[in-house]
């Protein structure tokens, strides 16, 4: 189904050509992030997956997935590929190539699952293999059992088994790793999961073989001894960092104050989880980890997304310490007593398909669940799952936008490291975000922007310079998908310890499209309005601004208080994924379900820290 744009303000090649040289996006081939030769020192943007499962992962597989490596990988770098599961076969491909690509399959089981229905290997002689070949549904119970429950089936995490197949597993990633075209990073998912509190961290690695086995739930299920792995690791030479994601279905667990082994948090665990864990994951299909309305109730985009029910539950899971908002400033109030701020967390988004491919357009959407969710009828279902959750509830998958010199393995994990990254709910915006002390309001017209931004302050991701005195200054640009809707706002969402030691939040619209002014009795912004028509599952772009941008500073700032701020870049409505499916299948949208939705951008943070009296 083709969508109808008339685009309000074209983006023509010489305006492409003029934002590429002048804030840092290489434009070489018409693709986003393409090198266009040597390393850019005042860097280009690179969107990538960073988290998705194939049917190496016993739940994919479990839910029907038999998409391989190979396939996953053809179909990011924009290849046409047929999407397999135990009841469909589709061809599918990208509207546009991703840059970079992580599957992170669960070292659960790693890589055993296809081959128990590989007549010619020797698990598949097992009993469990056999019940597969039969498709016995006591097979997948059985593996589904022992994932919820954490408990191993010894004859599949043998070490010698698990290191072959990981092994297997970085020969096809580095067989896919083309510098310059296509990133593949070496990363696997660490699957901590008691009672349904999702404490899941993706793990990352620089080099071109990563460790001689992942670490599994069945070796620990804390996160503190994941971190001995990793640091363990790095003495090894193996440089990694973890990413944790779904905070909103770890029942108040992710960015909690207290230890998940119990106690509350002290220095040593602080620091640990500063050194190994850098970013944070904003959305994903099972929901946006950003804030919730009760967190956040003046808050008007706060309820986007929202995946109540924790993991194979159908149980509510608890609000407070569940989000990213709450934990930035939580984390402060850590490092006033700690020394180390465990949640000084820079921003990635994901897919979490356990499909074998990752859906971030919405127009493009097959599911996320394998034969599960295969079909518009399937995803349509108004019946709840067997978790107690509508398929329709899942989203399509974020994106991960990295700021880079260049497109290979170590400037992508590098860049990730150090925090200049944001997410995205799918869309392919291009985000500037840079915080001073003396910044001009002409700077984001000025044609070396990026440069003198990066040498008057610094990137997101990073603390601003202690200085006393005056307020600092932020400059932020925001360019619009080619291929999505235009651009509605900016904000600048602002995080801080109050004077009653809690955590607090303003919101600032700091750049309106369509010339749109606050009321001046109210203060509220008039909504930028909806040309989504969603009986066709179409929209036009002549409502909204191609770019926007703006130099601001902090009306309500304090110079004795801890704070943090990011950027939030709103788009126009369109069609969500649920409503292209409609118009496709002709079936109703279920009850409770959006017709629409407003794609955003979310920056990685830039801290303030009081200068020293």
């Amino acid at each position: 189904m083709e969508r109808l744009q008339l685009p309000r303000k074209p983006l023509g090649a010489l305006l492409m050509a003029l934002l590429a040289s002048q804030y840092g996006w290489a434009d070489s081939a018409g693709e986003p992030g393409r090198d266009a030769g040597k390393p850019n020192p005042l860097k280009n943007v690179y969107f990538g997956e960073q988290h998705l499962h194939t049917s190496n992962s016993p739940d994919a597989f479990a839910a029907g997935s038999r998409q391989s490596w190979d396939d996953t990988y053809r179909y990011g770098r924009g290849e046409e590929v047929v999407l397999h599961t135990l009841s469909t076969q589709n061809k599918i491909k990208r509207k546009t190539p991703y840059d970079f690509m992580a599957i992170t399959d669960h070292a659960e089981y790693f890589g055993v699952m296809p081959r128990l229905i590989d007549k010619s290997d020797p698990l598949a002689k097992t009993d469990l293999g056999k019940k597969l070949q039969k498709n016995d549904p006591e097979g997948v119970e059985e593996i589904l059992h022992s994932i919820i429950t954490s408990t191993a089936m010894p004859q599949f995490v043998e070490p010698a088994l698990m290191q072959s197949n990981w092994q297997n597993y970085v020969e096809v990633t580095n067989k896919y790793n083309d510098p310059g075209k296509f990133t593949t990073l070496i990363a696997f998912e660490w699957t901590s999961i008691p009672n349904g509190r999702n404490m899941h961290r993706n793990v990352f690695f620089r080099d071109d073989t990563g460790p001689v086995a992942p670490f599994s739930g069945f070796d620990s299920i804390y996160p503190e001894d994941l971190w001995t792995y990793q640091e363990l690791q790095r003495t090894d030479g193996k440089e990694n960092f973890a990413v944790p994601h779904n905070g909103n279905v770890s029942d108040g667990w992710m960015y909690s104050p207290n230890k998940f082994l119990g106690g509350a948090m002290d220095a040593r665990y602080a620091k640990r989880q500063q050194a190994n864990e850098p970013l944070t994951e904003i959305i994903q299909t099972k929901g946006q980890s950003d804030t919730h309305p009760a967190m956040s109730p003046n808050d008007e985009f706060a309820n986007f997304e929202m995946f109540p029910n924790m993991i194979n539950v159908g149980q509510p899971s608890q609000i407070k310490y569940g989000f990213i908002r709450q934990g930035l400033v939580e984390g402060m109030i850590l490092e006033n007593t700690l020394g180390s701020n465990p949640f000084k967390f820079g921003i990635v988004s994901g897919a979490d398909s356990h499909s074998g491919y990752s859906n971030n357009e919405e127009f493009n959407f097959h599911g996320s669940h394998g034969a599960l969710e295969d079909t518009p009828q399937k995803r349509l279902n108004p019946a709840p799952n067997a978790s107690g959750d509508l398929p329709s509830r899942l989203g399509s998958a974020g994106t991960t936008a990295v700021w880079a010199a260049e497109n290979t393995r170590g400037a992508i994990f590098d860049a990730m490291q150090s925090r200049e990254t944001y997410g995205t709910s799918g869309t392919l915006i291009r985000l500037r975000f840079f915080g001073g002390w003396g910044y001009s309001k002409k700077l984001v017209d000025d044609k070396k922007f990026v440069e003198k931004a990066y040498k008057g302050g610094v990137p997101m991701g990073s603390d601003l310079p202690k200085k006393a005195g005056k307020a600092p200054t932020f400059a932020v640009w925001a360019l619009k998908d080619p291929e999505s809707g235009n651009l509605d706002r900016i904000q600048i969402i602002k995080g801080f310890i109050n004077k009653w030691g809690r955590t607090d939040e303003k919101i600032y619209d700091v750049a309106l499209s369509d010339e749109r002014k606050a009321d001046p009795k109210t203060g509220k912004i008039p909504p930028v309005g909806n040309t989504v028509d969603v009986k066709k599952a179409t929209y036009t772009n002549d409502i909204g601004d191609s770019q926007l941008s703006a130099v601001w500073t902090d009306p309500d700032f304090d110079p004795a208080q801890k704070a943090v701020y990011y950027v939030r870049v709103m788009e126009i409505p369109t069609p969500r994924w649920s409503t292209y499916d409609s118009v496709a299948s002709g079936l109703p949208i279920p009850d409770g379900i959006p017709a629409t939705l407003q794609e955003r951008a979310w920056s990685s943070p830039i801290w303030y820290t009081p200068a020293p009296e």
